[in-house]
């Protein structure tokens, strides 16, 4: 329709006699095409503009689950974590982690002369810088920075024979830096699988009543994972109305 409409009056402006306006009819018509190519352009592509011309920051959050296996003391130690993370731009992490612990020690403590394994927990600031973010496989250096506690616990315990009070009595707090490296594997939008190893860093236990002390909790750890949430909530593309 612009088309014929623009065509019609370009034939008016050329039926008429001044002489002048036959050079003005030259450069008219350039103008009219510009006008109709341009007007043609904005009906085909849906009255906007695509445009990138700023590299935005892409939202994602997710909810993890990882299980690891490791050593405290040369015995044989398993670990269960849940986190939860914010990420930005497929780049960084920043979240909050809580880990529970379970070392299967069998030492003995006090005059019960009680066979007893480790439990414990801690948990904190979970960050995590990604590279290679836009690849099948990336690489990350996850770090927790935090705090917990642990206990000992009889390894042939019941409910009935289970002293809460003594647990508590001699349970041991600690800071803890835990750095790591790891693949992640990007499945998909929503799920990414992760393996890698950590290694703890704890401050030192004072453990007087066992025969065998532990004196911390540093170690390596290995193990895999699961992240299931939505890592990239927008596109890096933009559509603005005209």
């Amino acid at each position: 329709m612009q088309l014929f409409t623009a065509f019609v009056v370009y034939y008016n402006i050329i039926n008429q006699k001044s002489n002048s306006m036959k050079l003005n009819k030259v450069i008219l018509l350039p103008l009219l095409l510009g006008f109709i190519n341009t007007t043609f352009a904005q009906d085909t592509t849906g009255d906007y503009v695509e445009f990138n011309d700023r590299n935005n920051v892409v939202h994602g959050v997710y909810l993890g689950l990882t299980t690891h296996y490791g050593e405290i003391e040369d015995k044989d130690t398993f670990f269960t974590s849940l986190q939860v993370a914010y990420v930005a731009n497929q780049q960084f992490e920043i979240g909050f982690v809580g880990t529970f612990f379970y070392s299967d020690q069998n030492i003995y403590r006090g005059l019960s002369m009680y066979d007893e394994d480790l439990i414990g927990a801690y948990g904190g600031l979970h960050l995590e810088p990604i590279f290679f973010s836009k690849n099948l496989v990336n690489l990350s250096f996850p770090v927790l920075i935090g705090a917990g506690g642990m206990g000992y616990i009889d390894d042939n315990y019941s409910d009935h024979d289970f002293d809460e009070q003594e647990f508590e009595d001699n349970a041991q707090a600690f800071f803890i830096v835990e750095p790591g490296i790891n693949a992640l594997f990007n499945i998909s939008r929503y799920l990414q699988l992760e393996a890698g190893v950590k290694y703890r860093f704890s401050n030192k236990f004072n453990d007087a009543r066992s025969f065998a002390p532990i004196k911390d909790i540093n170690g390596f750890s290995a193990g895999i994972g699961v992240k299931v949430g939505i890592f990239n909530m927008g596109r890096n593309r933009y559509k603005k109305n005209i």
